[in-house]
């Protein structure tokens, strides 16, 4: 029952991405980042305060390197949103799976362990082969770029989610592991949005600003859930229920932005989502203890 917080963590990122395709015509990327941190700080301290859980933590360098790399994945994801059809941008974020099952792979092949490790790799290729098919039917050179950008937002959602697991092991409660990233986020994107060669702050109009609240809320709620679901849930199971999301994004980004996506578009995230499934089973069956990846 615990892992059905991935099926609604998965509807909470893609509500969230709603909100930051709509805002991006108003606001930067360092702007969207830092906004979505600050909602999410606040949020997430007046939670914590009220359940009772101090922010002091003996992990600190846990939660760094969780963050910075989390930092990574959520702005290229961001961006892969704003210059992507919203269904395109959500089935790279979620290539997360068949990345960790290529590290899996990779290192086995490090340690000379090459055995049953066949199938596992098919499904890497597979994963690959989904891309491309995604990726080449309409996509101009702009669009390759942002879709080469959503690919690497996969990579460092696979890399952060391994360590969100290795926090829920050490012991971390996931309110304070969500308002830690929230930390690193606004103060990653104050930082990015003051340096020279970055667009400025934009300002404000009320029509603009009324999508801010939502994203953070959206985006606090979903790494809530997930951090639950991880914590909680059975491993393969969270893994799996995490594909809800691409339904999630497929009928926002019919019903609201009209995207249109090609057949070979569709075959392409239904081959990611089949090589993610078949990832996660078989890497779980070799590993039992490899964590599965979160959105």
């Amino acid at each position: 029952m615990q892992a059905l917080w991935m099926v609604l963590a998965s509807f909470f990122f893609a509500s969230m991405a709603v909100g930051i395709k709509v805002a991006s015509a108003s606001f930067g990327l360092a702007e969207l980042v830092f906004y979505r941190g600050v909602v999410s700080v606040v949020f997430m301290a007046l939670v914590l305060r009220a359940r009772g859980t101090p922010l002091a933590t003996p992990v600190p360098w846990m939660h760094a390197w969780r963050t910075a790399i989390g930092v990574f994945s959520l702005s290229t994801w961001f961006y892969a949103i704003a210059h992507l059809p919203l269904a395109t941008a959500m089935t790279l974020n979620y290539m997360s799976g068949v990345w960790v099952a290529a590290f899996v792979v990779g290192g086995a092949m490090l340690y000379g362990k090459n055995a049953r490790q066949g199938p596992l790799m098919a499904t890497v290729l597979a994963g690959f082969a989904g891309v491309v098919m995604m990726l080449h039917p309409t996509l101009d050179q702009n669009q390759l770029f942002a879709g080469l950008v959503g690919l690497l937002s996969g990579l460092g959602a696979a890399m952060a989610y391994l360590q969100v697991t290795a926090l829920g092991k050490s012991g971390e409660p996931e309110g304070r592991t969500v308002f830690y990233f929230s930390v690193g986020t606004t103060l990653a994107g104050l930082i990015a949005v003051s340096l020279d060669g970055f667009t400025p702050w934009h300002s404000v109009s009320w029509q603009a600003a009324a999508w801010l609240i939502p994203i953070g809320v959206f985006a606090t709620l979903g790494q809530w859930s997930m951090t639950r679901a991880y914590s909680r849930g059975a491993t393969l199971l969270v893994a799996n229920l995490q594909y809800a999301g691409i339904v999630f994004a497929s009928i926002y980004s019919l019903l609201l932005f009209d995207d249109k996506i090609p057949r070979m578009g569709w075959a392409g995230m239904a081959v990611i989502v089949a090589s993610g499934l078949a990832a996660t089973v078989l890497r779980t069956s070799v590993l039992p203890d490899t964590p599965a990846e979160e959105h």
